[in-house]
């Protein structure tokens, strides 16, 4: 490869660590290997009949024209009224952008507001994209390490120290990837407390998995708690997890108007309006019938606790319960230095997961790939059939591992 020929910028990120371990789990699939796949985090259920039927009928009434860009009169509605209705947020349509899924809203945001140097407090574990596309905009990534012992949570004493005068952004994302953490209303505002003391400080909120949750509650959104932050922080979130519309590629950012115009300037001169046909199934999906949501979620719930109780009867593994998303963040540090029947020893989670790929046959996540280890995900949003499988084959290729 010409190096001289790639921007300084591209060849400082990396690709995304989920996405390659999906592509050499399905390189070994063509090979002829048996793979159970537990990488993608992508529901796989369809999308509801009533979402795919609204897209056929706004083809069939020509809606297949640019549309304005921030998005449609209608699909932007809808996103006020699901905010007002499920989080007590009041918006205004121009206080509102659609993008083309919340990972474009989330670059955008950035790319639209980092100079060079600026810092982005990143809780760890993150989902793997969001140091990345902070150095893709000239920012600098502040990992905080949020261990096992405090959920996986930043708490407001590490908030407190680590922000600078050049701290641009806070971002949170609840329920989690990877691990579902989840904030209670107590410690939004103790984080809120501190930001109370650092105005400079915006805060871009992640809500992706909001309706995937597993307690029966209601996801608290920090704005709700905290509503002195409103003019400076952007939320974050889409169709795709929660209507299973991956592929529809619908994300929205809800902030305040000279945030909202950066954006839209940013998009109008990069990615441009998103799909109209997307808009209006992403309409219908957020007013229409919800029924498919509790179905859902209702199945991934049933999903973890067994998978869970599966992986935490498996000597050297452990796993916390996940407040909600779809994946489960499990603990292997029990594992590491044993042998494997090859003579090789387990030094880190990367080694266990080549072990894993290599001798059960089982595609997983290294907790390297999310700022915290040794860990590894696994996705739940998978048949039963195809977890209990994963879950034989990982207690099978434990119990030949042997000490140093």
């Amino acid at each position: 490869m010409n190096s001289s020929r790639i921007a300084a910028r591209v060849r400082r990120i990396k690709p995304s660590p989920s996405t390659a371990a999906a592509d050499r789990a399905n390189e070994l699939r063509r090979a002829g290997r048996s793979i159970v796949n537990l990488v993608v985090g992508e529901p796989d259920f369809d999308t509801p009949p009533h979402i795919r039927q609204a897209a056929a009928a706004a083809i069939e009434a020509g809606a297949t024209r640019y549309t304005p860009m921030a998005g449609t009169p209608e699909l932007r509605q809808a996103i006020i009224g699901k905010l007002a209705r499920e989080n007590g947020l009041t918006y205004a349509a121009d206080e509102i952008i659609a993008t083309n899924g919340a990972k474009s809203a989330i670059y955008a945001a950035l790319a639209a507001t980092l100079e060079p140097g600026d810092e982005v407090i990143i809780p760890a574990p993150y989902w793997v994209s969001y140091p990345d596309m902070v150095i893709a905009s000239d920012g600098v990534p502040v990992a905080l390490a949020c261990p096992e012992s405090q959920g996986f949570k930043l708490t407001a004493a590490q908030l407190d120290a680590a922000i600078t005068e050049r701290t641009r952004w806070l971002l949170l994302n609840a329920p989690s990837n990877p691990t579902g953490a989840s904030y209670t209303e107590a410690e939004y505002r103790a984080l809120a407390g501190v930001l109370d003391r650092h105005p400079h400080v915006m805060v871009m909120t992640d809500d992706i998995y909001e309706h995937i949750r597993f307690d029966g509650q209601t996801t608290p959104h920090l704005l709700a708690v905290a509503p002195q932050l409103r003019d400076r922080t952007l939320a974050i979130n889409g169709v795709s997890k929660t209507y299973a519309m991956t592929g529809w590629r619908i994300g929205w950012i809800a902030g305040p108007r000279d945030l909202i115009r950066a954006v839209d300037t940013w998009l109008s001169q990069s990615a441009g309006n998103c799909c109209a046909v997307s808009q209006a199934a992403a309409t219908v999906a957020l007013n229409g019938d919800q029924s498919f949501v509790r179905q859902s979620v209702a199945i991934y719930h049933d999903r973890r606790d067994r998978m869970a109780a599966r992986i935490n009867a498996i000597p050297g593994l452990s796993c916390a319960l996940p407040d909600g998303a779809f994946y489960l963040y499990v603990n292997c540090a029990g594992l590491i230095g044993q042998r494997r029947p090859s003579g090789a020893v387990l030094e880190t989670d990367v080694d266990v997961v080549l072990f894993l790929l290599d001798d059960a046959g089982v595609a997983v996540v290294a907790g390297t790939a999310y700022g915290l280890s040794p860990y590894f995900r696994l996705s739940i949003a998978t048949s039963l059939d195809i977890l209990m499988d994963g879950a034989d084959r990982i207690a099978a290729a434990v119990a030949t591992l042997r000490p140093r």
